[in-house]
């Protein structure tokens, strides 16, 4: 009897010392989670080197100066300083550098004007290592490089290609018809920086004797203005080449500069709408091109010879839906080349030879490539990352070329992330989970681990100390597909209780947001509301993506159809949880998830009581031609895939509350979209809340305390509507 007593009692005290642990605990706020008390910290950016080496950009916080550091992977020491800005004069600092192939000489990089999202100008100088001399290249250039023999760099200026030949210190003025909104030689427009992902539209034969080039006639592409509010008495103007899907995009032409005769040449590879990416293969004259169709679901990988001048197809990929543009275009010593695809249904490696016949698929399984590192001369072997671990978790893995010899080199669970050195002998591995904040662990090519490199102990401990809720897993069937859940419940959730429920997602074509990974601003967000008393849900519906081609690409022609679909079917079958007010559930997102948001609020009025889109589109004949027809075709082939899926015909079908939020600024989802919106509730007659942010862009970063501006709205609008 006195045991039972004994273990009564020692239960009751457990339960009351978890409580008052609990009630110990502290409450996030959303300065904390943007004054930086949550982040994480992280590796500075890695330059590999040759050899076991890699550099990295110092800053010395007290004086200013930078400098460029030379690191030994294996003993992750410092073993030398290549240049320092103090020893500069005329450079006091610089914010870049990149080297040129042997490491002699490098490209230092200071004054930077931002031109859009990924692209800049800047002031660039050659620094020469040996003699540690400092050379001008100039002002306002864009995408210095290095010639491979070192001896010339190519740059862009003023939407001109540019030589200089270092040895000479002579500049060659490639092209002369360069002109802002008209001609771009060597630099991408908007819609290719933002689509394709790049900005540098040129590249140096292996010999360098030759530059290839891209040249962008965009003068009868529709031009876009933006009222800039800024600081002056009175706004300015942006206005710049913006193709809306079915419009006319730039016509591009691809061009050659030989270097031994100063001649610029056309060359011809057959008919396409798109160029996304050029590249010299190994044998110096042979130019690799890969043109698309404008539905982009004709993909030719040509093979250019600048002798002959001659182009042939050597790979030519269809889809019924499209053909993703992709990074992982490998050469091999002997010309045969590495290629990723999704032609089995699922994206795997591809080993062509030097003509474009199959050796042999180097991956295959059920499952997604997610990202291709190289091919280690030494040992034979491809690294990658995959979701074989399930499609919520991410592993890096070796295999051999011929397909033999695979192996997971970093934890089973979670998400890894390599960075490998130049010669693929090491990779620093940055992993996580919902439950581990990332760590960065040094490991062999063989995947032995040889040191932990940061550990973010401090964060680890320190988020402990918060009421925080564990990120729970599941999935919801619907139409023969598994949907990939989580759910953040309060802390001290009692199933008998009621609460509010609130939706998150994304949706885009190829996205995720239901992983397995440590996350930022949004899951601290997200905690913070569940201490409030709200459950906290997302679902990635069909149309997303690492679940092979046939639930990436099931929208085709539909966005905002099936995913608004499955958003609507999900709330429903939560709705039905006991502990679920079904009376309370809303649903937020921010960009394709604005657009996603705004549409269940209307289509889903019986279920959704509250949503908040931040720069939604609202119709995708607002948005760009090469993302918006790459899934949708173009408004006159596929008028009824555009408008029956697009909010602003399904206005009057607001009961809710709504709020809608965007940036003046933005020059991606144009506030054209909330304006639009606007109108379309007005004329329906409609009460909806709006907030504008003057001069911010897609980001809504801009500026002292603008995300915590932006989240305390958030939050009030939602406590306001669901509690």
């Amino acid at each position: 009897m006195k045991n039972i007593f004994f273990l009564i009692g020692l239960f009751l005290f457990s339960l009351s010392s978890n409580n008052f642990l609990q009630a110990q605990k502290k409450q996030i706020t959303l300065d904390e989670i943007w004054n930086g008390t949550f982040a994480a910290d992280r590796m500075n950016a890695l330059n590999p080197m040759n050899g076991d080496f890699y550099s990295v950009l110092n800053i010395d916080r007290a004086t200013g100066n930078t400098s460029v550091d030379k690191y030994s992977y294996e003993t992750q020491l410092k073993v030398a300083t290549i240049v320092d800005s103090q020893n500069l004069g005329e450079l006091p600092s610089f914010s870049s550098y990149s080297f040129n192939n042997d490491e002699t000489k490098l490209l230092l990089g200071t004054n930077f004007k931002k031109v859009y999202r990924h692209s800049f100008k800047g002031t660039y100088y050659v620094y020469d290592v040996k003699t540690k001399l400092l050379t001008l290249i100039g002002n306002d250039i864009q995408e210095p490089t290095f010639s491979p023999d070192s001896k010339k760099v190519a740059y862009a200026k003023d939407n001109n290609l540019f030589v200089r030949n270092l040895e000479e210190n002579r500049e060659i003025k490639v092209t002369k018809d360069g002109k802002v909104n008209a001609i771009i030689n060597g630099t991408t427009d908007w819609v290719y920086e933002e689509e394709f992902a790049f900005v540098r539209a040129f590249d140096w034969s292996k010999d360098s004797n030759y530059v290839a080039f891209l040249r962008f006639d965009e003068t009868e592409v529709s031009e876009f203005s933006m009222n800039v509010t800024g600081n002056e008495l009175y706004p300015s103007v942006q206005t710049f080449k913006y193709p809306k899907a079915g419009e006319k995009n730039a016509t591009v032409s691809l061009n050659l500069f030989n270097l031994s005769d100063k001649s610029v040449s056309r060359i011809e590879v057959g008919g396409y709408e798109y160029i996304p990416r050029i590249q010299w293969t190994n044998e110096p004259t042979v130019l690799s091109v890969t043109t698309l169709n404008r539905h982009q679901n004709d993909l030719k990988l040509y093979f250019y010879d600048a002798k002959t001048n001659k182009a042939k197809v050597v790979l030519n990929e269809k889809d019924d839906a499209y053909v993703d543009i992709q990074d992982n275009l490998t050469f091999l010593d002997d010309n045969s080349f590495i290629w990723t695809s999704e032609k089995d249904g699922f994206n795997h490696i591809y080993h062509y030879n030097k003509t474009g016949i199959l050796k042999n698929q180097v991956t295959k399984g059920n499952w997604d490539v997610t990202s291709y590192y190289g091919l280690n001369k030494k040992n034979n072997k491809i690294y990658y990352q995959s979701v074989e671990n399930g499609s919520i978790n991410r592993g890096v893995y070796a295999i051999k070329l011929d397909g033999t010899d695979k192996k997971l080199l970093t934890p089973k669970n979670g998400q890894s992330n390599a960075s490998f050195s130049k010669n693929m002998n090491y990779f620093i591995n940055s992993h996580s989970s919902t439950v581990k904040v990332p760590t960065y662990t040094l490991f062999n090519a063989e995947g032995n681990k040889v040191k932990l490199l940061k550990d973010n102990l401090e964060l680890q401990v320190k988020v402990a100390g918060y009421e925080t809720s564990k990120k729970e897993f599941f999935t919801y069937n619907i139409n023969g597909n598994d949907l990939n859940m989580w759910m953040i419940k309060p802390a001290n959730f009692d199933p008998s209780k009621k609460y509010p429920l609130l939706m998150f997602q994304y949706s885009g074509p190829g996205s995720q947001q239901v992983a397995n990974r440590w996350n930022g601003s949004n899951d601290y967000w997200h905690n913070m509301l569940a201490q409030q008393g709200v459950i906290v849900a997302c679902v990635d519906g069909r149309g997303t993506g690492y679940k092979g081609r046939a639930f990436k690409k099931v929208t085709q022609k539909e966005l905002g159809k099936y995913e608004v679909e499955d958003q609507i079917a999900v709330a429903k079958f939560l709705a039905k949880e006991p502990y679920i007010n079904s009376d309370k559930i809303g649903i937020w997102g921010w960009s394709y998830g604005g657009f996603m948001s705004t549409n269940c609020l209307l289509k889903g009025n019986d279920i959704f009581a509250m949503a908040i889109a931040v720069a939604p589109v609202t119709s995708w004949r607002f948005y760009d031609t090469v993302y918006t027809e790459r899934y949708m075709t173009t408004p006159y082939e596929n008028a009824s895939g555009y408008d029956e899926n697009s909010p602003l015909n399904h206005a009057e079908k607001l009961k809710g509350n709504y709020l809608i939020i965007h940036g003046s600024g933005d020059d991606n989802v144009h506030q054209q979209n909330t304006m639009r919106m606007v109108n379309a509730l007005v004329e329906a007659n409609k009460p909806f809340e709006m907030f504008i942010y003057p001069d911010r862009t897609h980001g809504i970063y801009k500026g002292r305390n603008t995300r915590l501006h932006l989240y305390t709205k958030m939050t009030d609008f939602v406590l306001k509507n669901l509690k």
